[in-house]
């Protein structure tokens, strides 16, 4: 997939936001995100049919304005929401297990060591989600941060391989994460906690 869709990478689930999560979404967008992961998890999450029908309308904003969607290693999501893309963590199902059975799927992986670096099937993915880099709140079950030596490392080894930075990055923080060789960041609460999303996008 063109590095460019992961430039401005928004993920977001109804437990994240204090406002209708497609209003938060189409603002993202008019400030100029270039992919939406809807990851719909943890207590608060929705379940069921009410978690469809929240996906079905964020996938039609997206589809509306051409911008990748992705789900969060919700397998049963992919058909009824015909997703563009998957991002699963080390725990979730298997990288090999998704690829063969949606070969078209653009597929991303968490990866924050060097020990599930060597045991994750890169050739089979689309993009490294590399992280925590900085400490996050977004997540209770985060991982020990990586910092931005990781997305260094990870670039110097495997330059051919896409990056997002995800964990704990704002606006302050992501030319930061940039500049140390990540093609994208990913973001949660830097946009759904945002009181002028447009502006804070921009300066992502």
């Amino acid at each position: 997939m063109p590095r460019e869709y992961l430039r401005k990478y928004f993920i977001m689930g109804s437990q994240d936001c204090v406002r209708p999560p497609s209003d938060i979404l189409q603002e993202a967008i008019d400030g100029g995100i270039t992919a939406f992961q809807f990851r719909e998890k943890g207590p608060l999450a929705l379940k069921g049919e009410a978690k469809r029908a929240l996906g079905r309308s964020l996938r039609a904003i997206c589809q509306e304005h051409n911008v990748p969607f992705f789900i969060n290693d919700d397998i049963e999501l992919i058909e009824p929401l015909q997703v563009d893309g998957i991002h699963v963590g080390q725990d979730d199902t298997p990288v090999n297990e998704v690829r063969k059975k949606y070969p078209h799927l653009h597929i991303g992986l968490s990866i924050s060591n060097r020990e599930e670096l060597m045991a994750s099937p890169l050739d089979l993915i689309d993009y490294i989600g590399a992280g925590p880099v900085f400490p996050t709140s977004s997540k209770s079950d985060a991982k020990q941060t990586v910092g931005l030596a990781w997305i260094t490392y990870l670039n110097d080894l495997h330059p051919d391989i896409p990056i997002v930075g995800i964990g704990g990055i704002d606006t302050q923080k992501a030319a930061d994460v940039i500049d140390a060789g990540a093609d994208g960041v990913a973001v949660i609460s830097a946009i759904t906690k945002s009181t002028h999303i447009k502006q804070d996008v921009a300066l992502l």
